[in-house]
């Protein structure tokens, strides 16, 4: 057998084996004779068989590697050996011995997308397909400020692992929950109780945690003042997590406001802070979208690490609580809030909703009333609106709410700090947690061309990897985000053109098309028509570091 270099069309060197007996060869038996074949045979840059090594489990050939970074596309293959790259480059397949061979002819091959922020249970709900189906392979999940309790977060990543699930796991500590599990609740902490709460972290943080993340329109989060915020963060800093922040307020007169709370959080501990979700609800104006842009490269100019992630979609989807005044939430005795303010919270519910584009534009996603908007559930009831909202109660389920702007959200999408995530779940009745990911490429790579393929994949793997030092080697074992030599397996074959997010909000649980294939740490994952094996490969994802 004869090897020949060529040059690649798409601009890199390639190795093209006179193929009359490479086949035959390709085989255990023949293993000698192949070896010693390859050793004269194969031309320099082209991968060949080490004798000293095992055989490759996969060979994905032909394709075009979008590694990550941002970096133009480029014809290589790739095998992989044990869940880690073993190789990027041209190969002679005729020289290697390979358990699985993929053809990725007319296929992109990138980095498995990383959610920077997901919900869901992946001991209950571990198979993940609505991930899976957009090429995602990794999640963040401890997002908004609710996290498994600290003490017991190190046997849950256990049991994470013992659940196999589809995708790896990220974890962050939440604030909400350290506040609870520390006996604070909806109190002022006081110097013990910030102590309590620092431990906790630290904690937290020694079982794996990437970092910290807070709900700060959530109760009992919402009672936060700076003080506490800035000391719950240096723990973080001092093992460079990150603090990812459920803004105090998202509403368009007050989150500039709430940006500068977390920047002034980053500046004042050395944390690194970060955007959940970044939205401007009920703002139609691109020029605030752009202020909000700017104040944080200002903020990253004067030493301040903040960067944001974004869903492609203009209504969020949350509980029933935002709508609500702080003094009919918890801690308050509802019933006794219904019973001798009823007059004052239906006046404030009814100019809330209007005050939100009114009742038609909030949808309820949970419970009996599923899929109807409250505008339709209170014409079935024939009561005022908000008489069914003080039915309900703030607990009482949770909606997406159409409040956003196209415009907006684009600008806000298009920065190059900011990335991508679902903040989805399997369950929840949203598109996003089943079109995100799909959606970025069909709309603004394909369709608007406004992203190039490169971009929407950094944006999508590398560019999250590091936020959440996924890809720093020192940290994660293996690094993630990109197509690498030594970095983990996890990839996703594609034709850009095919790719489409199948769900709205009539049919929420529509899988994502147009994947090829996905592997999470060198197994497959995802078939080409949807095959998803009975037995999981992702697994608990733990930060290596410890608070100094």
């Amino acid at each position: 057998m004869t090897s020949i270099r060529r040059i690649d069309p798409h601009g890199s060197d390639g190795c093209l084996p006179d193929r009359r007996r490479g086949r035959r060869l390709t085989s255990f038996r023949n293993l000698p004779l192949l070896l010693v074949m390859a050793a004269f045979a194969t031309p320099a840059g082209c991968a060949r068989h080490d004798p000293s090594t095992p055989p490759y489990d996969l060979l994905i050939r032909g394709g075009r590697v979008v590694d990550g970074t941002g970096a133009p596309a480029r014809a290589a293959d790739v095998l992989v050996r044990s869940g880690k790259i073993a190789y990027v480059g041209p190969v002679d397949p005729d020289t290697l011995v390979v358990r699985e061979r993929f053809d990725a002819a007319g296929l992109v091959i990138a980095p498995g997308f990383i959610d920077a922020h997901a919900h869901g249970d992946p001991v209950g709900e571990g198979t993940f397909q609505n991930f899976l189906a957009q090429g995602v392979t990794t999640i963040v999940l401890g997002q908004d400020g609710e996290s498994p309790e600290v003490g017991r977060l190190a046997r849950h990543l256990a049991d994470v692992d013992a659940a196999h699930p589809g995708v790896n796991v990220a974890y962050l500590v939440g604030h909400n929950t350290i506040r609870t599990e520390s006996g604070i609740g909806f109190g002022d902490p006081g110097p013990e109780g910030l102590l309590r709460m620092q431990e906790l972290v630290e904690q937290g943080l020694e079982a794996g945690a990437f970092g910290l993340s807070t709900g700060l329109e959530y109760d009992p989060g919402s009672r936060a003042r700076t003080d506490e915020l800035v000391a719950i963060a240096r723990p973080v800093a001092a093992v460079d997590g990150v603090v990812t922040s459920h803004l105090r307020n998202e509403d368009v007169d007050r989150v500039a406001a709430s940006l500068d709370e977390l920047i002034q959080q980053g500046r004042r501990s050395g944390a690194r802070v970060h955007v959940a979700h970044m939205k401007v609800v009920l703002g139609t104006d691109t020029a605030l979208a752009t202020e909000l842009l700017n104040a944080m490269a200002e903020a990253r100019a004067s030493g301040v690490e903040v960067s944001a992630d974004i869903y492609p979609y203009t209504a969020s989807f949350t509980g029933l609580s935002i709508l609500f005044p702080d003094w009919a939430r918890p801690p308050a005795d509802y019933a006794t809030v219904v019973r001798k303010r009823r007059s004052e919270l239906a006046t404030y519910l009814r100019e809330r909703v209007e005050s939100r584009n009114g009742p038609e534009a909030t949808r309820f996603g949970t419970g009996p009333i599923a899929g109807r908007t409250l505008a339709a559930v209170a014409e079935e009831r024939g009561v005022p609106f908000e008489q069914v909202l003080i039915d309900l109660g703030p607990g009482g389920a949770s909606a997406a709410y159409f409040v956003m702007d196209d415009d907006v959200m684009r600008r806000l999408l298009m920065d190059p700090r900011v990335v991508i995530s679902s903040d989805g779940s399997p369950a929840m009745l949203h598109p996003r947690g089943y079109g995100s990911f799909a959606g970025v490429i069909r709309r603004f790579v394909t369709d608007e061309r406004s992203l190039s393929l490169e971009e929407a994949v950094r944006k999508m793997s590398g560019a999250t990897a590091g936020i959440y030092r996924l890809d720093d080697p020192s940290l994660s074992d293996p690094p993630r985000g990109r197509v690498r030599e030594g970095w983990a397996a996890d990839l996703v074959a594609f034709a850009p053109g095919d790719v489409r997010d199948a769900a709205d909000f009539e049919h929420p649980h529509r899988l994502a098309k147009g994947i090829r294939s996905v592997w999470v740490n060198g197994s497959r994952a995802w078939g080409p028509e949807g095959q998803v094996p009975p037995t999981g490969s992702g697994v608990a994802l733990r930060a290596r570091r410890s608070p100094s």
